[in-house]
């Protein structure tokens, strides 16, 4: 399903490289008749917006939404599992999935990393792709209903899975959930997690070799994990894959 090479696409940390290519991955959404016209046109739209902005201020935003807080995470299993152990079991049981399905990921690269996964989706049959996609229908909800309350377009990023899942998920239910949880992208929430995480490292017999990491330190990490975790695989108007130069 190339429509979810090009979702991933637009998911991933903006570069140059994408909008240089937005031409292409046009073609292929057009041609998608995995979702209805007005999505299409949305998608196309979204791309064409992006590239009439300075490159920079579209970064900017993408790491205001992305790499701030936890509640906009592309990493699907922080949804799930947070950073409890259950999490390391679920990306060994995906890194599973990836090596059976002949999907191979560099080392650097996070296999919860939701671009990622919808790389891997693609490749994979129609059938299975879809039931991958339900799997993570709620997540995909709730990261929909949370951007648009925050009024950014990347919503139809989600809604546009969420629609080739099939899956039935109540956004105005979600959109009420999301509206009244606090925010955890601004100054005071930021820091309110350092703080936590100066006590939960400060305690112990670690206390003076385990340091939190400040808050504009993870920032950079997280985004420094999305531009190499980007997906391997362009679509040209050809349907034919183009490697990306790393």
């Amino acid at each position: 399903m190339d429509i979810l090479k090009v979702v991933s696409h637009l998911m991933a940390y903006p570069t140059r490289e994408l909008i240089e290519h937005r031409a292409e991955l046009a073609d292929v959404v057009r041609d998608s008749t995995d979702i209805p016209p007005a999505m299409r046109q949305s998608l196309i739209d979204m791309m064409e917006e992006m590239a009439g902005r300075d490159l920079m201020d579209v970064q900017e935003e993408y790491g205001g939404l992305f790499d701030r807080g936890r509640s906009l995470s592309l990493l699907m299993f922080e949804h799930v599992h947070g950073e409890s152990r259950d999490r390391g079991q679920a990306m060994v049981d995906l890194m599973a999935n990836y090596e059976e399905a002949g999907f191979e990921i560099s080392v650097r690269e996070l296999p919860d990393y939701i671009p990622l996964y919808l790389e891997y989706l693609a490749q994979q049959p129609e059938i299975d792709a879809r039931h991958g996609l339900d799997g993570i229908a709620h997540i995909l909800g709730l990261m929909s209903a949370r951007l648009q309350e925050r009024q950014s377009p990347y919503h139809l990023l989600f809604d546009t899975l969420l629609i080739i899942s099939g899956a039935e998920v109540d956004i105005s239910a979600l959109r009420k959930t999301a509206a009244a949880e606090e925010r955890d992208d601004t100054m005071e929430a930021l820091d309110q997690v350092w703080e936590e995480e100066a006590v939960r490292f400060g305690s112990g017999d670690n206390a003076a070799t385990c340091q939190p990491q400040s808050n504009a330190g993870e920032a950079l990490a997280q985004k420094a994990r999305k531009e190499q975790a980007s997906p391997m695989h362009w679509v040209d108007s050809n349907q034919q894959a183009t490697p990306v130069k790393h």
